[in-house]
């Protein structure tokens, strides 16, 4: 899950909402998952970037991974995140920034992460809710995080 652009808003016969993630690779994949009710994950690299936007449509929620261990994508990697919250059809949709490979000795800290994105200026402008969470795909860092967001965020207003 780490390296992959993920767009979770495909719908299905048992969703209510959808959730898309969004993270910069090359690839695309379907993975659901059951989080209060079943939400289908997509995943699209970072490559792909220019088709993303034929699936906001019934997006609610963004996860946007970002290789915190890889600072010659960091230009990219925000002019997409950019361009993404600038989205109309995304104005509404709860976001999730994460800054993975923490596990990695190379990786950069959230303090220069948030400084080279100007995470504060983003968030401050955004119309979206947007939280921001370190991870590590590979042992779980950040995991609990991830995964309380998408349970308050799924949850129905109801």
């Amino acid at each position: 899950m780490d390296s992959v652009v993920r767009n979770t808003n495909v719908p299905t016969e048992t969703d209510s909402g959808c959730c898309c993630l969004l993270t910069l690779q090359v690839g695309t994949n379907l993975t659901d998952l059951l989080i209060q009710k079943k939400i289908t994950i997509r995943e699209l690299g970072g490559c792909m970037g220019p088709i993303w936007s034929s699936y906001y449509g019934d997006c609610s929620s963004v996860l946007f991974m970002i290789d915190a261990a890889n600072p010659t994508q960091i230009s990219s990697s925000c002019v997409q995140l950019l361009s993404l919250l600038s989205a109309e059809q995304l104005a509404s949709a709860s976001v999730l920034i994460l800054f993975n490979k923490i596990d990695l000795p190379c990786y950069m800290s959230l303090v220069e992460m948030k400084s080279l994105f100007r995470i504060q200026d983003i968030i401050s402008c955004a119309n979206q809710p947007i939280t921001v969470v370190e991870t590590s795909a590979r042992d779980g860092t950040g995991l609990p995080d991830v995964l309380q967001w998408l349970r308050s965020t799924l949850k129905d207003p109801s």
